[in-house]
């Protein structure tokens, strides 16, 4: 038997917010400083005011949410008595209105009835469907990955007018994530049919959407359907889990605050070209990355050229939206990296996304790995 979680209504436009919160009495906004202090906060504020409902602003956000900022977040939640809570933001904003929410109704459950709407403001993190949050230790510079239905939010709003004026390299780093997403979930050891067929949308939306967004911020249609196929990645891997890529980028990005999906798509084409064993024997991962590039239209004459023209085609949609083809073109210290290697090897391994990698890596694997995504050796 499968099961297959879609998880919260989503709805797809603008001028929808005033129909989710209509019957709302008391909310908790969680964002952050940029659109609190921006005053785009106030596409939920005003409508807000409209129904007369009540309202607390939570905007002590920053990249890479700690434990601290979700305990003062719940301590606020806890004040205000809210009935419901909106997450206006990125992954970060999101992830830390999920922690709050989650450990409140843990230790108090009666809030757990408390309504939960999320409105993405970039196209990567699919954090609105999905049962998973991330949360850093600062002190250990560790990430923790939290997995819980739970954590599910009841409603998700996608209006890509909320992303139009994300900066290209923002619009890069969160639209890698959601490719990572969507492709670690195709070949994932708990792939199905369902996630399958969100994930190959998925890639074929991002594929042929995300250099034109980066490049031309104000299409519509672009941000759209990136905005969408980050959704469809979320549903994918919120079923089918992760793998090697993620467990890397989270290990690294903790350690040179690199942000998340900048890490994954520095390390994709290391991943891919490991778990598919180009560079030894053939894998069955070969065999699922071929046929993604069935989905792309790519050479699949042979099992080896489709995964090696998947692999090309990504490493080339990097390249374009100018994310770097290693970790020393990030600018990392060869020194530093060095004395860090054991502790993101460690901390890699000990990574949830590891449980559904398709390849399991040994210790002198990841080692390899690690050393030739700092190189930029294939």
């Amino acid at each position: 038997m499968s099961t297959f979680v879609v998880g919260p209504k989503i709805y797809v436009g603008d001028r929808v917010l005033p129909e989710v919160l209509k019957d709302r009495k008391s909310v908790f906004i969680v964002t952050d400083k940029f659109m609190y202090e921006s005053g785009k906060v106030k596409c939920i504020t005003d409508t807000l005011d409209a129904v007369g409902a009540k309202y607390c602003i939570f905007s002590d956000i920053k990249p890479d949410p700690d434990i601290e900022v979700v305990v003062s977040g719940m301590k606020l939640l806890l004040e205000h008595e809210a009935d419901s809570v909106v997450a206006l933001g990125g992954g970060s904003a999101i992830d830390t209105a999920k922690a709050i929410r989650y450990f409140v109704n843990i230790n108090k459950p009666a809030a757990e009835h408390c309504f939960f709407c999320v409105m993405p403001t970039t196209s990567g993190t699919g954090s609105e469907v999905s049962s998973y949050a991330v949360i850093t230790d600062s002190a250990k510079q560790i990430k923790y990955p939290l997995e819980d239905e739970r954590l599910l939010p009841d409603a998700a709003i996608l209006d890509a007018s909320l992303v139009v004026s994300v900066p290209p390299k923002t619009t890069a780093d969160t639209g890698v994530d959601a490719l990572t997403h969507a492709v670690e979930a195709f070949v994932s050891i708990n792939h199905a049919h369902c996630s399958d067929a969100m994930a190959e949308k998925a890639v074929k939306l991002i594929c042929r959407n995300l250099h034109e967004a980066y490049v031309h911020p104000d299409n519509l249609e672009a941000r759209t359907a990136l905005h969408v196929a980050a959704c469809l990645a979320g549903i994918a891997f919120n079923n089918a889990g992760l793998g090697l890529n993620h467990a890397c980028a989270h290990a690294f990005g903790a350690k040179f605050h690199i942000s998340h999906g900048r890490a994954c798509g520095i390390f994709m084409p290391y991943v891919m070209t490991f778990a598919a064993g180009c560079n030894k024997d053939l894998t069955g991962t070969a065999e699922r990355y071929a046929e993604l590039a069935a989905v792309l239209n790519l050479d699949k004459s042979t099992t080896r050229q489709g995964a090696l023209s998947a692999i090309r085609a990504i490493r080339g949609l990097l390249k374009r939206i100018g994310i770097p083809d290693s970790i020393k073109d990030a600018g990392i210290d060869r020194r530093e990296f060095d004395e860090k290697l054991d502790s993101m090897l460690d901390a890699a391994l000990a990574d949830a996304t590891m449980e559904t990698t398709p390849v399991k890596p040994t210790r002198e694997d990841l080692r390899g790995l690690f050393k030739a995504a700092y190189n930029g050796v294939y």
